[in-house]
C-alpha cells in the first residue's frame, strides 16, 4: 500500500493505493485561508501539518499498518520561511497572493535575461517576488531565513527532518533553470539568497528520506520512505496518466489550469504561460493558469444565496443561457494571458429581470472563456493536443464540460479518479519509485467514464461570444489600475 498526500489551498486530501495502483481509501480535511489585506493570501503551515495528520488518522488502522511509502503533492509557489530551529518565521504567503507586483517590475528591470531561464514572465504569484517583498518590508524576517520551502515540503520537514523538493514544484519558484533542471545562480543572485537556503533537488520518484520514529508512532504507520513527489499540477497529470508528449489535462479547482506535456522546453512568456519540468525525468510541460475557476462559480453561488453550490450548477443547466450577462472571473487578479494582479471580477449586462441562474450561467461561461484565452497562448507556443483529461472538483459538472469543450473546440475526457488527481499522482510516484518500476510503463489507466465532444454549432457561437467578452476586460482595464 502507498499513501499520497495533496496539500491543496482549501483542503488536504489523502489517498491509499495498492501495489497495482488501485484506489483503496480516501480522506480529506478542510483548510482555512487568511486574507489580512487586499491582494494578500496566507496560511499557517502548522495547520497544514495538523490537517494532514488528521487525514492520515482517518485511514483505517489495518491499512495504515501496511503502508510501504508516501508521496507528496501540493499547491505551488508558496513561500514558507524557516528559521534555524526549523520553525516558520511568519505565515506562508500563497500562490494567489498579489502583494509583490511592484517587486516583479523591479526584478524584471534589473534582470532582463531572467525570463529566458525561468520560462515565464515574472509574476507576483511566484516565490521569488515574495522574497523580494519580504526583504523590502520585513527586513528582520528576511535576515532570519535559514531555508525557503514550498508548502508540501514543510510536511516533509516535519515528518522526516529533510530539506528537499522536486523539479516540478521548484519550477514555480523562479529560481530553477527549467531547461537544465537545476537551481540557477543568476536567479538566486537576483533575489539575494544562496543555494544553501534552498532545499535539495530530486526528481519525482526519487526517495528523499524516511519518516521519523516519533511520527511513525504518532500516526500508526511503519517507518516508510517518502519520495520527492510533485507540484499539484504535475501530480494531477500523473494521476490522470498525462505523461507523454501531447497528453493534456484541465484541472478545475480553486484555479483553472491547462497542462500539456512536451518533450522539450517550450516557453511563451509574453502571453503569461509557464514552461515547467514535469515530474518525470527529461519531460517538461506547458501550463496556462487562471487564478479563479470553480472558486469563481462558487463565489457567484454564495453571492446569489445558494446554500449548496451543486444546486447552482443544476439551475444554470436548466436556464441554458446567460442572455446578455457576461462575467470576468478575475477575483484574485489574473495570470494567463494578462499577468495582471489588479485585474478584477465583473458582472456586466445585469437587468431587473436577471435571475441568479443567469448569473451562474455567465460565471460558467466566463471561466470557460478565460481558459480559452490560456489555451490559445499554449498553442501559440507550439503546444499540441487532441483531447484533454479533466480533473478536480469542477469535473463533476457535465454541463460545464460541454461549455468548455465547445469553447476550446477539443474533446474532454473524464476518468474514474478525476476528483483525486494530485493525491493519486503523489501515491503513484511513491509506488513506482519505491518498487523501482518505470512509471511510463506501469501507470494504470483509469477507466473512462465520460467523453464530451465539441459541437460545431456551439463552437461557432462561442467564438463570436468570446470576442465580445474579451472587449470587456480591455475596455475596463484602466479602472483596475486606480
Amino acid at each position: 500500500m502507498f499513501l499520497g498526500i495533496d496539500l491543496g489551498t482549501s483542503s488536504i486530501k489523502a489517498i491509499v493505493i495498492d501495489d497495482d495502483g488501485n484506489n483503496i481509501f480516501e480522506s480529506n480535511q478542510v483548510l482555512s485561508i487568511s486574507y489580512p489585506k487586499p491582494l494578500w493570501a496566507e496560511q499557517d503551515p502548522f495547520e497544514w501539518v495538523e490537517a494532514a495528520e488528521r487525514a492520515i488518522l482517518k485511514i483505517p488502522k489495518k491499512i495504515r499498518a501496511t503502508l510501504k511509502g508516501m508521496g507528496l503533492s501540493g499547491q505551488m509557489h508558496g513561500a514558507v520561511l524557516i528559521d534555524k530551529q526549523d520553525k516558520p518565521i511568519r505565515p506562508a504567503i500563497l500562490w494567489n497572493d498579489g502583494r509583490s507586483y511592484q517587486e516583479c517590475s523591479e526584478l524584471e528591470e534589473m534582470n532582463p535575461n531572467l525570463v529566458d531561464i525561468i520560462g515565464h514572465q515574472i509574476m507576483p504569484g511566484f516565490t521569488s517576488p515574495k522574497i523580494a517583498w519580504i526583504k523590502k518590508y520585513e527586513k528582520r524576517n528576511f535576515s532570519s531565513i535559514h531555508k525557503i520551502l514550498l508548502p508540501k515540503d514543510f510536511l516533509r520537514l516535519k515528518w522526516c527532518g529533510d530539506y528537499a523538493t522536486d523539479t516540478s514544484d521548484a519550477s514555480g519558484t523562479m529560481w530553477l533553470n527549467i531547461k537544465e533542471r537545476k537551481w540557477s545562480r543568476l536567479a538566486l543572485d537576483a533575489s539575494e539568497i544562496t543555494i544553501e537556503q534552498l532545499p535539495e533537488l530530486f526528481e519525482g520518484q526519487q526517495i528523499t528520506g524516511s519518516i521519523t520514529k516519533s511520527v511513525s508512532e504518532k500516526l500508526g504507520i511503519p517507518i516508510i520512505p517518502i519520495v520527492a513527489g510533485a507540484g499539484d499540477q504535475a501530480a494531477g497529470a500523473i494521476g490522470s496518466s498525462v505523461i507523454s508528449p501531447n497528453d493534456a489535462s484541465l484541472a478545475l479547482g480553486t484555479s483553472g489550469v491547462i497542462f500539456i506535456v512536451t518533450d522539450g522546453f517550450l516557453p511563451n512568456p509574453l502571453q503569461g504561460t509557464h514552461a515547467f519540468c514535469h515530474s518525470i525525468p527529461s519531460t517538461w510541460h506547458q501550463m496556462a493558469v487562471i487564478l479563479s475557476a470553480a472558486s469563481a462559480v462558487d463565489w457567484c453561488a454564495n453571492l446569489t444565496g445558494y446554500d449548496v453550490p451543486s444546486d447552482a450548477y443544476d439551475d444554470a443547466e436548466r436556464k441554458g443561457s446567460s442572455e446578455k450577462v457576461m462575467f470576468l472571473p478575475y477575483l484574485s487578479g489574473e495570470r494567463t494571458p494578462h499577468n495582471n494582479p489588479h485585474a478584477s471580477g465583473m458582472l456586466y449586462g445585469l437587468r431587473s429581470s436577471t435571475d441568479r441562474a443567469t448569473i451562474i450561467h455567465a460565471a460558467l461561461e466566463g471561466v470557460a472563456f478565460a481558459l480559452t484565452d490560456g489555451f490559445k497562448a499554449l498553442i501559440n507556443a507550439g503546444g499540441q493536443c487532441d483531447s484533454i483529461s479533466v480533473i478536480g472538483g469542477g469535473s463533476r459538472s457535465t454541463y460545464w464540460g460541454k461549455i468548455i469543450a465547445n469553447c476550446l473546440n477539443k474533446t474532454l475526457i473524464y476518468k474514474n479518479d478525476s476528483k483525486c488527481g494530485p493525491a493519486k499522482g503523489a501515491a503513484e510516484l511513491a509506488r513506482c519509485g519505491i518498487m523501482g518500476i518505470n512509471i511510463l510503463e506501469n501507470l494504470p489507466e483509469s477507466p473512462i467514464v465520460r467523453i464530451i465532444e465539441p459541437e460545431k454549432n456551439y463552437t461557432e457561437y462561442y467564438q463570436n461570444k468570446i470576442s465580445e467578452w474579451r472587449k470587456l476586460y480591455q475596455n475596463t482595464r484602466e479602472f483596475n489600475q486606480r
